[in-house]
């Protein structure tokens, strides 16, 4: 009797500490970042909600690192970073990470083994940094209608590339997903919002995420991101007469905004009616902002007194910032809350920011910006 009692208490005993070891599994990131000595070195959670630090360390001489966490319901996605350098990764379970890399340049020269997912978002990491770089010295370089095709065949060619290689040949795994999210300028290079192809990437990578993860937040995000994006695109294609053809812009009356100012009043595109109007889309979080925002500034110095307006909508995510930036402009400026996610863009078929159309004094559409070569002449023409 005795014997059995204690046999039983045994198993129970084992059975406590096998689920003890399973609740402690975690996932590791080690590894070394030289030239970094007595640097924060931060690991950041990227998550829906924003960005979250869950470690840090002070490196030493040799940049030994090393870092551990929960694994969640599906692949994570965290960063490494020391001040603005950042290396991606993801996390698939339990595994470890190991990263080698040295400071200032981890960014672009990092080693980073254990993880195939890893590999890719190193791969798609870098070819997003160089197709920024040959967006942004063709944007410096070429006029800008020249630039702005240019601009559209390079990132319709990374799409191809990148929808083929990782996104449709892997549709499961984390770097599908990463390559979702990637921008250039600010604007997601993958957008359900504008296009039917890239609904199709949002949708596949999410059927397969049913699959493998049916419970995670991810999951259903992505779910959502696909079903709004085909519900846009039914909807556009139900008012497909209201929407502005980019080649046939041609006097065709506005579709009005409305939308609160920096002050916080609504200001709607069609009380502007008898001025000519420069409507733009801007973002100030965009690396050149400050050097678009001095060209309209002396436009509208230039031209405001003889009827010019500039009614400005900022699709900046960070409403703050956009008020500290906007608080001297002396024109309309408007913010849409939804972001790059605005029915606006796709109203006015803006796939890409920055943006521009001039409207004349009676209220009606003219031009867009890859129809002008010389803005400053076609104001002199309206006003």
């Amino acid at each position: 009797m005795y014997k059995g009692k204690t046999v039983r208490i045994g198993a129970l005993a084992l059975l406590a500490l096998s689920l003890v070891a399973c609740n402690q599994k975690k996932f590791n990131v080690e590894g070394n970042i030289t030239e970094a000595a007595d640097s924060m070195l931060y690991l950041e959670n990227v998550g829906l909600e924003g960005i979250t630090a869950i470690d840090s360390a002070k490196l030493s001489a040799d940049g030994a690192f090393s870092f551990s966490g929960e694994p969640g319901l599906s692949p994570e996605f965290y960063r490494l970073r020391i001040n603005d350098q950042i290396i991606n990764i993801a996390i698939d379970s339990t595994e470890t990470v190991s990263v080698k890399a040295s400071y200032p340049t981890m960014i672009t020269q990092y080693e980073v083994s254990g993880s195939e997912n890893c590999l890719k978002i190193k791969e798609l990491a870098l070819k997003q940094i160089e197709l920024q770089q040959r967006c942004f010295d063709t944007q410096r370089t070429l006029p800008a209608m020249q630039a702005r095709d240019s601009i559209m065949h390079m990132v319709q060619a990374y799409k191809s590339d990148v929808s083929r290689n990782y996104i449709f040949a892997a549709p499961d795994k984390s770097y599908a997903y990463f390559a979702l999210f990637q921008t250039v300028g600010g604007l997601l290079i993958f957008d359900p919002q504008v296009s039917h192809e890239d609904i199709k990437a949002f949708g596949a990578v999410a059927t397969n995420w049913d699959i493998a993860y049916p419970e995670a937040i991810r999951t259903q995000n992505l779910h959502n991101i696909a079903i709004n994006g085909m519900k846009n695109e039914r909807i556009v294609q139900y008012n497909n007469q209201q929407i502005i053809d980019a080649s046939q812009v041609q006097e065709s009356g506005i579709i009005d905004v409305a939308l609160p100012d920096n002050k916080g009043t609504v200001r709607r595109l069609s009380e502007l009616k008898g001025k000519v109007v420069l409507f733009d889309f801007h973002m100030f979080a965009m690396e050149d902002s400050p050097k678009r925002i001095l060209a309209l500034r002396e436009l509208y110095n230039k031209f405001h007194d003889q009827g010019l307006e500039i009614y400005q909508l900022s699709l900046d995510g960070d409403e703050h910032f956009w008020k500290q930036q906007t608080a001297a402009l002396p024109w309309i400026c408007v913010r849409d809350p939804q972001g790059l996610n605005s029915n606006i863009l796709v109203t006015y078929n803006v796939p890409a920011v920055p943006e521009y159309f001039l409207i004349d004094r009676q209220n009606s559409l003219v031009k867009r910006m890859a129809q002008i070569s010389d803005l400053e002449a076609e104001i002199r023409k309206l006003l």
